[in-house]
């Protein structure tokens, strides 16, 4: 049956999407491990499908400012893709690498910035790679861009985007250890309704 809304994915489809980010995040973890030359792991993912202001209650303040990756889904999925950056994860990131942090969002310089880029879309592509590959989708990705506003404001972008379809958002969050140091990571993934009942028949066919 096709879905209408975000309301209709069901609990198989959300284990499904929890069992792809497993395999997404192992990748990303060791991906990110290499650029790093560190320890890198990240936990099991959950998956939660939430509302505009209740996926702000989850993720922080309204007014918090925040670092985000974002990009854009094409082909056989269309819609975006958002990985958040919080000071702790971006400093736990620039110190691994550059052997310096910041106190404010400020602070970043070209290089930095260029880092945590790198950083953000290395999490996208593992995971939209294990998403295709799973669901035999081609799924293009455009090149990430950096934005750096209040978490509110970031969370409009997908709302502003694809909010005709839904004013739903699925959160995939999870936490990275990096050299011992636990920090937190959500990866926003928002594909359009006809994308989504193309992944939830790819994905859910043989786990029904």
């Amino acid at each position: 049956m096709e879905i209408k809304t975000y309301d209709d994915v069901g609990a198989t489809a959300l284990d499904v999407i929890r069992e792809v980010g497993s395999i997404g995040t192992g990748n990303a973890a060791t991906a990110v491990s290499e650029l790093l030359s560190a320890n890198v792991r990240i936990n099991l993912p959950d998956v939660r499908i939430e509302g505009f202001n209740e996926a702000i209650a989850l993720l922080g303040n309204p007014e918090e400012p925040v670092a985000a990756i974002l990009v854009q889904m094409s082909g056989d999925m269309n819609g975006i893709m958002l990985f958040l950056l919080k000071i702790d994860f971006i400093n736990a990131v620039l110190h691994t690498m550059l052997g310096k942090t910041v106190s404010d969002y400020s602070e970043l310089d070209e290089l930095e910035v260029s880092a945590l880029t790198e950083v953000g879309n290395i999490v996208i592509s593992s995971y939209v790679n294990a998403l295709s590959g799973l669901a035999g989708m081609e799924i293009d990705l455009s090149v990430p861009a950096i934005s750096i506003n209040m978490l509110g404001g970031i969370l409009s972008v997908p709302m502003i985007e694809l909010g005709y379809e839904t004013d739903k958002i699925m959160i995939i969050s999870g936490k990275f250890i990096l050299n011992k140091h636990q920090v937190d990571s959500s990866l926003l993934m928002l594909p359009d309704i006809p994308s989504l009942n193309k992944l939830i028949r790819s994905l859910v066919a043989g786990h029904e």
